[in-house]
């Protein structure tokens, strides 16, 4: 089979021949048909992130049709599934009290651990599978496994209720898809961005202001707007954006870090004290948010934003264009 192979850093992905991996005892094997591309890949790319071994196959937004199963799978070839990437071992005491986003012993993790979805066919955990739902297709259902889930995880950590005000830092495909679940809460959010188009496609989705980022002291601008948001979303990571964020806040308000780069963030704990601000940290999601996530997209409330689809062979071509910022939304490889 296919697969689109990471080898090191600073370098592009190599598209190989590979040999298609069997399912064995509670594993499945599922044919993708779709597979979105994070800005995750980038960090791999960069070195910010580094997989278990190499080379490995990329890609953790997956979505198919189950090809082939071992014993004990719960599954039929046929199934149309999506995947979640993290892949948690349901035992440990995270995963019992109801954590298993942070799992200590996970049975194998997309692109991190375990080879990914930029490839014709996939070896998972049966566990790791979710029915996809008959209104959704498998292009639209293969970014929600992380942007959507991504965004629910962050949203329920933040404990926003309806009338709060919320700040969306970075309006990528987790951006865009926090933007709308939040709306869907009763939340008025704030999308700052450095794209008119990706600010455009927040406002259409709900976003009831939008700030360029590169327009001035973005801090300043959203306390005038809002006099303080009860959450800000920090979807960047950088020293700047860390900041500016923090400014955006009411008192007593939190901060949400998502997104994450190679700078290192610098904090006063005096002005963080006073005002008693939370600083949170999110990451990845569980079965259940994945659940969440397709229901949500299939009855009409989530769009998953797919922007463009491209084929497997030009993966390297996406991916350039991803790190420009020229793609607002998802882009979906198919085989």
């Amino acid at each position: 089979m296919r697969a689109a192979r990471f080898h090191a850093p600073n370098e592009p992905l190599r598209l190989e021949e590979v040999d298609t991996p069997r399912p064995s005892t509670g594993q499945v094997l599922v044919r993708v048909e779709a597979a979105g591309v994070c800005g995750t890949e980038l960090h791999f790319l960069d070195g910010l992130l580094t997989p278990a071994g190499t080379p490995t196959t990329l890609g953790h937004e997956v979505a198919g049709v189950v090809a082939e199963v071992g014993d004990e799978a719960g599954f039929e070839p046929g199934d149309r599934v999506a995947v979640q990437y993290f892949h948690p071992c349901r035992s440990c005491r995270f995963c019992r009290d109801g954590r298993e986003n942070i799992c200590e012993r996970p049975l194998g993790f997309l692109a991190f651990a375990t080879d990914g979805g930029f490839a014709d066919y996939v070896r998972v955990p049966t566990s790791a599978l979710v029915r996809i739902p008959d209104a959704l297709s498998t292009r639209e259902a293969a970014p929600l496994c992380c942007s959507a889930t991504t965004a629910l995880h962050a949203a329920d950590t933040a404990g926003l209720r309806a009338g709060d005000t919320a700040v969306v830092y970075g309006v990528g495909g987790v951006g865009l898809a926090l933007v709308q679940i939040l709306v869907h809460a009763g939340v008025h959010v704030v999308a700052v961005g450095r794209s008119p188009g990706k600010l455009r496609l927040a406002e259409y989705h709900g976003a009831s202001t939008t700030v360029d980022a590169t327009a001035g002291d973005t801090a300043q601008r959203v306390q005038r707007t809002t006099g303080g948001a009860q959450a800000v979303f920090e979807l960047v990571g950088t020293r700047e954006s860390g900041t500016q964020a923090l400014g955006c806040l009411d008192r007593g308000g939190a901060l949400v870090y998502i997104g994450y780069s190679f700078d290192r963030v610098e904090l006063s704990p005096l002005d963080m004290v006073v005002p008693e601000t939370r600083v949170l940290t999110s990451v990845s999601n569980t079965r259940e948010e994945l659940e969440r996530a397709l229901d949500l997209a299939a009855t009409g409330v989530l769009d998953p934003t797919v922007a463009e689809t491209a084929p497997l062979s030009e993966v390297n071509d996406v991916l350039t264009r991803l790190r420009s910022g020229a793609i607002a939304g998802r882009s979906v490889l198919h085989p």
